[in-house]
């Protein structure tokens, strides 16, 4: 989906994105199923807390048929962005893959898309600095993916739009989160489009003055003109989108965590956790199977810090996602005594107290790099700090001791591409 943008954004000829669809949830007793259920069942059965005949009928239900993962994971989270943008159809961010209105949606689009050639309406029109603005007020309103930090730094790029890193913080301080969503709420992405929608959220967003309502989408109306019918108060007898008055979280969720581990930033997600600092010792790990196995053997304990690195964009490569070991942790019923820290990215399914994209990256020599089996680490979302306890002095004696580690791939696309990639505090962006 963030290729597709970026493809749009340098083309620059008339396009409308056309979301495939969520998924419907799954269902086992009196709980909805997602995707990440299947994940943390695994970390609940290696803890002993459900028997294996539990395990398989979570597996079985999860996933009932075709469609993105189903809470405001990173695809929902992303359509999301992409219709608060104006690149895609009013309403067509939240709809079930299976449904109908998905086919007549989709028609639709066809439609508008005939319009925006003949009045010459391109990208770059609609995908201003304004328009991205108003798609990471929507990401934070939602409560989405920590992802949506490096694709939008990524299609702006695309789009020669300046944004950097503090935007997002910037933005997250006046944007509450309005809707309960998964991971770290109880409703899924069909939910809230029953509930009215990304247009709903957009609109009280736009009655409190926080988005730019006069922005052009791809329909040819602005942003206002757009959500001219919608209500600016969602309907009280649903409890997916908050009143405006009552909302999940007074900011948003997704923080830019600054100090010696991240001296170019890196991004927590700071929502469903009951403690939001921890200073703990290390526990090391060059690799994310590493720290799945420790986990899954029960050898990690309340108030260690696991450091997952080399999976950065240069390291992975690729930024690969810790969905793994942090279901196995919440599932393990460590989710509020566990931080995790890593260069790597997360599943939009990820909570808890754990802080991704730590740039700079250990295969450049980051800090992250430097990190020692049970040095103290401290993670303190609160006043956004990823420090490493540990004295200069012998910091400076382990970086003088470093090496870089021969790249995974010598060879091929994975090896050009870690040779040509940013920080993920740019975006991970490859020109």
């Amino acid at each position: 989906m963030p290729g597709a943008m970026i493809a749009l954004a340098r083309m620059n000829i008339p396009a409308i994105f056309v979301y495939g669809g969520t998924i419907k949830p799954g269902r086992y007793g009196d709980r909805d199923l997602t995707i990440v259920s299947a994940f943390e069942a695994v970390g609940e059965f290696s803890a002993h807390k459900i028997d294996q005949a539990e395990l398989l009928e979570v597996e079985r239900r999860a996933c009932p048929g075709a469609g993105s993962c189903g809470g405001m994971y990173t695809a929902n989270t992303m359509s999301s962005a992409i219709e608060a943008m104006g690149m895609s159809a009013p309403y067509s961010s939240t709809m079930a893959a299976v449904d109908s209105e998905k086919a007549d949606s989709a028609a639709k689009s066809g439609e508008i898309l005939v319009a925006a050639i003949r009045s010459g309406l391109t990208p770059r029109k609609i995908m201003t600095r304004n328009a991205f603005e108003n798609a990471i007020a929507v990401v934070m309103a939602v409560g989405g993916s920590t992802n949506a930090v490096l694709h939008l730094l990524a299609i702006a790029h695309a789009a020669e739009v300046p944004l950097k890193l503090d935007d997002f913080e910037a933005i997250r301080q006046r944007v509450p989160v309005l809707c309960d969503l998964k991971p770290s709420g109880p409703y899924v992405t069909t939910q809230l489009h029953t509930a009215g929608g990304i247009p709903q959220v957009m609109k009280m967003l736009l009655k409190h003055g926080i988005l730019h309502g006069g922005e052009m989408t791809i329909t040819g109306k602005t942003i206002a003109e757009n959500l001219a019918e919608v209500p600016d108060a969602p309907r009280k007898d649903q409890q997916v989108i908050h009143q405006w008055n009552d909302p999940v979280y007074a900011k948003g969720h997704l923080a830019i965590m600054r100090g010696n581990l991240a001296t170019e930033g890196a991004v927590a997600k700071v929502t469903g956790i009951k403690h939001q600092e921890i200073t703990g010792p290390a526990r090391v790990f060059d690799r994310e199977e590493d720290s799945l196995t420790a986990i899954l053997a029960g050898k990690i304990q309340p108030g260690d810090v696991l450091v997952i690195r080399y999976e950065g964009p240069r390291g992975g490569p690729g930024m690969r996602e810790m969905l793994a070991p942090t279901s196995a942790i919440i599932g393990a019923g460590l989710g509020d005594s566990v931080g995790l820290i890593t260069d790597g990215r997360f599943s939009g399914g990820t909570y808890g107290l754990v802080v991704g994209h730590v740039a700079p990256e250990a295969q450049v020599g980051g800090l992250i790099a430097l990190v020692h089996e049970g040095d103290s680490v401290t993670i303190d979302a609160k006043r956004q700090v990823l420090q490493l306890n540990v004295p200069h002095e012998e910091i400076a004696r382990r970086r003088a001791a470093w090496k870089a580690p021969k790249p995974r791939y010598t060879r091929g696309v994975l090896a050009k591409y870690a040779a040509q990639v940013s920080s993920s505090s740019l975006g991970a962006v490859t020109d």
